[in-house]
């Protein structure tokens, strides 16, 4: 996984509630699991009509936000069917976070597993973003993952919380099975003095 410290770039605003992993990732892109091309998929219908010509209105089609790396969304976003390729998509994409008030849980889990920051506030400091957001002057973000903040040029200053193990591995880009390599010798160990003290067991 790609490890996240600090990165800045604009923020695109979604904040229309429940937008499902249908929308960030339409069914026709779900065919391939090696994980390939799926940018283009990602907000598939959003971004482009039904003879693929991009739709003007849509802000990630305009150059304020055409190099956005976070979202500010609505609440339970990424709710739906579990499709992993969302989140890869939207890392294909290059978006590094997500900023709302709350998260489907197996889309949070699949961001988790693939370095994708979500960041859960209350819904006035979303408030603040989304319109920050939405501005083309203002849109530009800094997440400080080490501080726990998010930071504009305006001097706006939004502190999250984030448990310290999977702050850890974002910052490290550990996934699970990083994580689990990363206490190999640990785990070795374990296993010589526990087959020492039970040495009937068959190895």
């Amino acid at each position: 996984m790609q490890p996240f410290e600090t990165v800045t770039g604009p923020a695109l605003p979604l904040p229309a509630a429940n937008v499902d992993t249908d929308v960030i990732m339409p069914k026709q892109f779900l065919k391939g699991i090696d994980r390939s091309g799926l940018a283009r998929g990602a907000l598939h219908d959003l971004r482009f009509d039904a003879q693929g010509t991009p739709r003007t209105d849509f802000a990630l089609n305009r150059p304020e936000w055409a190099e956005a790396r976070f979202l500010v969304v609505g609440p339970n976003f990424g709710c739906g069917s579990s499709r992993e390729h969302a989140v890869w998509g939207l890392l294909q994409l290059g978006i590094r976070a997500i900023i709302g008030t709350s998260f489907a849980g197996i889309f949070a889990d699949n961001a988790a597993n693939n370095g994708l920051l979500l960041v859960s506030l209350d819904p006035e400091p979303v408030s603040v973003l989304t319109a920050l957001a939405a501005d083309p002057e203002r849109n530009r973000l800094t997440i400080d993952l080490p501080g726990q903040a998010i930071l504009a040029a305006d001097a706006t200053r939004v502190d999250f919380e984030i448990p310290a193990t999977r702050k850890d591995a974002l910052i490290r880009g550990l996934d699970a099975i990083g994580t689990t390599l990363d206490q190999a010798a640990a785990i070795r160990a374990f296993e010589e003095r526990y087959h020492a003290a039970h040495p009937w067991l068959v190895r």
